[in-house]
């Protein structure tokens, strides 16, 4: 299913009338394809939680509108709002289980309430626990589940009334590192198989990188920029996506020569050049090749390399001095190698 929202606004009335109003979602619009898996990123305040609430139509927009496919659906109400929403599957945070029901029971739950026969909601229940690796914990309290197991319990019951489009509001936030890999690439196998359309709101760039086919970057109710993982990591253009890359955690020291590590930082003084390298020439030694060619010198100040889903990302922050004309040399012979440079501004 294709989601395209034009132009929504929700501003909210702030209690104390010295604080004005808050434009949490301002002049949004944007065109989630089929079969996708579609980021939102922004910090907090960014109005990340807004927009998903006006995307999944849990809330209304002050003005625009949102649209299914071809069928616009922000303005629906009653039995037909009702009927849109159960193809409609979310997953939060916090998983929002009930404490009070097995696992298999919560699975049901949205069934339940749907009117499906009590034979077919069995099997359903059996066919999505299977999907989501749990066969064996069909009647385990939700208390004796690991947080892991109970977003997978969560993801299947999202999953139960065959939806068109799933929504991922932070879903992998309360996770450790370890189990958010796992339920990522749950939800992207899910994604392959149901041809779903998801949308994955989060605060976790990792998450873009390891998940996503497009994402939005959102700042301060606006889009900053949009566009392919890749684009967006090859040549990020707004402060706010700069800012989202520079701070890719390694997570631990033991993680930081994982292949999973993200941008790592010896130094927090200059770097007044960030290099990007794509694909193969993350494993070439251009710097070594640069420093023969010309009479300059490099000091690096942090590096390391992004897998993405379809090429890797290297990225080094670093310092290149020397001579006013053979530094102008240098960095045009990384732009002819391929290597995307930007001045930063931070050298010293």
């Amino acid at each position: 299913m294709r989601i395209t929202l034009e132009n929504l606004v929700r501003t909210y009335r702030d209690s104390s009338p010295a604080a004005g109003d808050i434009h949490a979602v301002y002049g949004v619009s944007l065109s989630i394809q089929p079969n996708s898996i579609f980021g939102i990123i922004g910090k907090s305040g960014a109005g990340k939680s807004s927009l998903v609430r006006i995307m999944s139509l849990l809330e209304k927009p002050d003005s625009g509108a949102v649209y299914y496919d071809d069928e616009r659906v922000d303005f629906l109400s009653g039995r037909s709002l009702i009927e849109r929403r159960r193809r409609i599957g979310m997953i939060f945070q916090n998983f929002n289980l009930f404490c009070s029901r097995t696992a298999a029971k919560n699975i049901a739950y949205p069934l339940e309430i749907s009117g499906v026969p009590s034979g077919q909601i069995n099997a359903r229940v059996q066919e999505l626990l299977s999907l989501v690796g749990l066969s064996d914990r069909a009647d385990t309290p939700i208390s004796r589940l690991s947080g892991g197991q109970k977003q997978r319990i969560a993801i299947a019951r999202a999953l139960a009334n065959n939806p068109d489009v799933l929504f991922c509001d932070e879903a992998t936030s309360a996770l450790d590192p370890q189990t958010t890999r796992s339920i990522l690439n749950l939800i992207r196998e899910i994604q392959r198989k149901m041809n779903l359309t998801v949308v994955m709101v989060t605060h976790q760039m990792e998450v873009v990188r390891d998940a996503c086919d497009y994402v939005a970057v959102l700042d301060n109710g606006a889009i900053a920029e949009q566009g392919t993982v890749e684009e967006i990591f090859m040549r990020p253009k707004s402060a706010v996506t700069k800012d989202f890359l520079s701070n890719l955690s390694p997570g631990n020291l033991q993680d930081e020569m994982s292949e999973d590590s993200g941008i790592v930082r010896w130094s927090e003084e200059g770097g007044e050049y960030v290099l990007r390298f794509i694909g193969k020439m993350t494993g070439e030694p251009v710097l070594s090749r640069l420093s023969r060619k010309f009479d300059v010198e490099f000091n690096i100040r942090a590096g390391g390399i992004q897998h993405l889903q379809e090429q890797d990302i290297g990225t080094l922050i670093t310092d290149i001095s020397g001579p006013k004309e053979e530094l102008s040399k240098a960095l045009d012979y990384l732009k002819e190698e391929g290597i995307i440079v930007e001045k930063t501004g931070e050298g010293r």
